[in-house]
């Protein structure tokens, strides 16, 4: 990238703003190096690592790499054999142990998040250095006495030797001479040697060694005979401490020099990390997104095929200018390569200009930007810009100078796939010649399909945008009433540069205003009240489409709450249907369990009194029959298809199995079963086993076919053993059993129902007497069961 251009659209701030979100220096030396990329697959993964990163701050806000350090350096001297500091190595331990903590985190959510964890799955865990340190070393940095059995030992060593010393010296200085000669009664030490401060007067009552004589020379620090020999085994061990302790650094240091390479890779890999982690961070504060990326093939198209390349922003914001930032949208490649933006000096053309580059160039370096998701950004070879002005008088470098100067760089180095932004084309000299000078530039561009945007002030530049084919005008919207820049991108209708408005608000006096408007050509006047009247009716015609806009929105919102309105009373009927159904069914098991109790009653018991009560639940029956939910309800047309596959009472069914055409009795949603009557037979059935038999209006029902021979799925008992049933389940479980044994082509069956008090046996043979599907009868006789059994014929 163009290192010019990335200084005038103030790139290096950017990195430095991302810079202060990261967690320690490795990452934030890669943040303040960011460079805008040129390959598309390393961008994309750039882009999808910070898109990663914002959702994992979604879920953990407080996400952060831990107390990491860049011990790169470090790592490196001590696999060149140098002895690290106490300190150096408590860095390397803490990074350790950082690293295996952020590795861990990853792994547990690996799924989730992929790219991050592939970053962080290449840090190798160094569990057994990282404990040889800490094992080694106290927070402080202070070995510890653990750091191995001979430092113990000599420390202890140390201790008794120094207590020994000490007490000897006490007791010279509270001996009678000793409270005489000793300045004060404090035990002190110079040049490692424990000494006992002596009034110089009476130093030669002490002999001993004198180490030093203090500033006023009244007092002599005095190490007596007693313990000099004490004073060098003192000495002696410190030395040796120092060694043990030295040692023990360089076999850490050793060590830690062992694992280099895979140290300094985790290192570099958090750095990454937590990189990514501080792009997430910006975002989140900057309210950014990654824009959809789109690649250039050699040809200069893009990927997807497309003819030209597109650059479009919704709702960008300079990322610089945080609240105080006015949103932009504009789209350039699709219908036009060029965009030429005029309006009001002060006016924001110049911010408009930056945004577009710089939001360019963070995309570009992996950065979410602060626009919409829908925005899209093609993948430049290079980005160009030509904003500002350094004129320099020991250069001899004029405004007009400076700027040919980058043009003339920016034409020799931009391709079809670059992004050229030039700011107040062809200023700063005569304005005819630099006029032309400005649409001669904006052809080359054209010619070359680069996508450019360039400002100006220049009218006939603007009659030029809109005449000619790929060039397009947008203005900085000026409000005519407040005569005040709104920073608003129009794009379409070109912008009046509002110069005396202009300095009238900025404070210029009125006369002089009002005298330079008496001297502007009619032609000057009447383009800018053209100009003010088309923003005007613009205006009108954007708030009419606003008000369309929310009517349309809330004539949708209105069907969208009738549809569910209608879909609620469609789920209330059909559950009240539904209800009202189940009712019925269960008053009709009722109703069908009454009658078969009045039956069964009437069997056992043919008395008049039970004939009487029979009658009554007869009458009874009739009666609530008559009620109007067993009715036949008139159907309204079209309700016909509704229930068209659904049985009901009076339908004719086919039985799966038999291929038998049958008329349904009754049904039991609550069972998901059917009675249906074939010829003389009653069956009971599942749902599932028959299907509906649709008789067409006018045409004769299918007629009840006798079945000659049908083969169950299942084997049917011989036998059906009663015994142990009470008396109101024996019809029933003898009903069924006989029309399996039916269906399944049996000619005799016998029928278990024990002697007792007779009264299960009447029950059976009354029922026998009277079923269509029995032929005859009789008691068993020996080896049948006797009078305990019925043998059937069927």
């Amino acid at each position: 990238m163009d290192s010019k251009s990335l200084e005038m659209l103030d790139f290096r701030q950017i990195s430095e703003i991302v810079a202060g979100f990261t967690s320690f220096s490795a990452s934030r030396e890669l943040a303040l190096n960011l460079q805008p990329l040129s390959d598309y697959e390393q961008i994309f993964l750039l882009l999808r690592q910070s898109t990663e990163a914002r959702h994992l701050l979604s879920l953990e806000p407080a996400f952060s790499i831990g107390g990491a350090f860049d011990i790169r350096e470090a790592v490196k001297m001590a696999a060149q054999g140098k002895v690290l500091e106490p300190q150096g190595l408590l860095e390397i331990q803490q990074t350790l142990a950082a690293m295996r903590q952020l590795r861990g985190s990853l792994e547990k959510i690996s799924e989730e998040f992929p790219l991050l964890w592939n970053n962080a799955s290449g840090i190798v865990e160094l569990r057994q250095l990282e404990k040889d340190v800490a094992s080694c070393l106290a927070p402080n940095g202070e070995v510890l006495d653990s750091a191995s059995p001979r430092l113990a030992a000599v420390r202890r060593q140390l201790r008794q030797v120094r207590q020994q010393l000490l007490d000897r010296l006490k007791v010279t200085m509270e001996s009678p001479r000793g409270r005489t000669v000793v300045q004060e009664p404090i035990i002190t030490e110079r040049e490692g040697r424990y000494v006992i401060p002596v009034r110089i007067e009476h130093r030669k009552e002490i002999k001993g060694i004198v180490h030093d004589v203090s500033n006023s020379g009244a007092t002599v620090f005095i190490e007596p005979w007693v313990t000099v020999e004490l004073g060098n085994t003192l000495r002696e061990l410190v030395v040796e401490e120092s060694h043990e302790i030295e040692r023990i650094l360089a076999s850490l240091s050793a060590a830690v020099g062992t694992y280099e390479i895979e140290i300094s890779q985790g290192v570099a890999l958090t750095a990454e990390l937590d990189l990514a982690v501080a792009k997430a961070k910006y975002a989140r504060k900057a309210r950014a997104t990654e824009p959809i990326l789109t690649a250039y093939n050699k040809d200069g198209s893009t990927l997807e095929g497309k003819p030209a390349p597109v650059l479009r922003l919704v709702e960008a914001r300079h990322p610089l200018l945080a609240e105080k930032a006015v949103p932009l949208s504009v789209e350039i490649g699709r219908d036009f390569s060029i965009l030429v933006i005029t309006g009001p000096n002060t006016g924001g053309k110049t911010v408009a200009l930056k945004t577009i580059g710089l939001l360019s160039l963070m995309a570009q370096a992996g950065l979410p930007i602060p626009a919409s998701a829908e925005s899209r950004i093609p993948v430049f070879d290079g980005v160009f810009a030509d904003i500002g002005d350094e004129q320099s008088i020991e250069k001899t470098l004029s405004t007009f100078s400076w700027h040919i100067g980058n043009i003339v760089r920016i034409i020799n180095s931009a391709t079809e796939r670059s992004l050229v932004l030039l700011d107040e084309l062809g200023t700063s000299t005569d304005p005819a010649e630099g006029s032309a000078l400005a649409r001669s530039i904006l052809l080359y561009f054209l010619s070359r399909g680069t996508i450019a945007v360039a400002t100006t002030h220049f009218s006939d530049l603007k009659a030029f945008a809109h005449t000619t084919p790929g060039l397009q005008n947008a203005s900085l919207d000026f409000d005519p009433v407040t005569l005040t820049p709104t920073y608003h991108l129009t794009i379409g209708i070109p912008g009046g540069s509002n110069a005396l408005a202009t300095a009238a608000r900025l404070g210029l006096s009125p006369d002089i205003v009002s005298r330079a408007k008496e001297m502007l050509t009619r032609g000057s006047e009447e383009m800018e009240t053209l100009l003010t009247n088309l923003l005007e009716e613009k205006h009108g015609i954007e708030a009419l489409r606003d008000d369309l806009k929310r009517k349309t929105d809330e004539v949708a919102r209105r069907n969208i709450e009738l549809e569910n309105e209608q879909r609620r009373l469609a789920e209330e009927e059909r559950k009240t249907i539904q209800e009202t159904r189940d009712r019925v069914v269960r008053e009709a098991a009722e109703l069908h369990q009454e009658i078969r109790q009045a039956a069964s009653a009437l069997r056992k018991e043919r008395t008049k009194e039970r004939i009487e009560q029979a009658k009554q639940a007869f009458a009874a029956v009739r009666e609530q029959l008559k009620n109007e939910v067993w009715q036949p309800k008139t159907r309204e047309i079209g309700d016909e298809t509704e229930d068209e596959g659904r049985i009901t009472v009076g339908d004719m069914v086919r039985l799966r199995e038999a291929n038998l055409v049958t008329t349904v009795l009754s049904v039991s949603e609550e069972t998901q079963q059917v009675e249906v009557q074939a010829g003389q037979a009653k069956l009971r059935l599942g749902l599932n086993s028959v299907e509906k038999v649709k008789v067409t209006p006018g045409t004769a029902p299918p007629e009840f076919t006798p079945v000659k021979r049908l083969v169950m799925s299942r084997p049917v008992s011989m036998e059906l053993d009663l015994r142990g049933k009470r008396a109101d389940e024996v019809e029933w479980a003898l009903d069924r059993y006989l029309n399996a044994a039916s269906l399944a082509n049996l000619s005799e069956v016998r029928i278990i129902h024990g002697i007792g008090t007779g009264a299960v046996r009447e029950i059976v043979r009354e029922l026998l007497a009277s079923h269509p599907l029995v032929k005859s009868f009789r008691p068993g006789v020996r080896g049948e069961g006797g009078d305990g059994a019925t043998v059937v014929r069927l």
